[in-house]
């Protein structure tokens, strides 16, 4: 996922991603209780960090992309 993601922020440059491997940042697993079943997972956040959009498992770019679009302003 991570090839389709940069493609994702190198053509919305505005968009902020932070990202964590679930085996060495066991931190951020526990406060967004990631569960390694469903990996990856993807956790959408407002501009109050506040979940907004969660994901779990491989996505295509479009539907991605759609959703960034959706939410890009919350």
């Amino acid at each position: 996922m991570r090839p389709a993601w940069q493609e994702i922020e190198e053509e919305n440059p505005w968009l902020k991603t932070e990202y964590f491997d679930y085996d060495t940042n066991q931190e951020v697993v526990e406060r967004y209780e990631i569960r390694g079943s469903k990996l990856p997972t993807f956790i959408f956040l407002d501009k109050k960090n506040k979940e907004i959009l969660r994901l779990h498992g491989e996505h295509d770019k479009k539907e991605l992309v759609e959703l960034i679009n959706k939410y890009k302003d919350k």
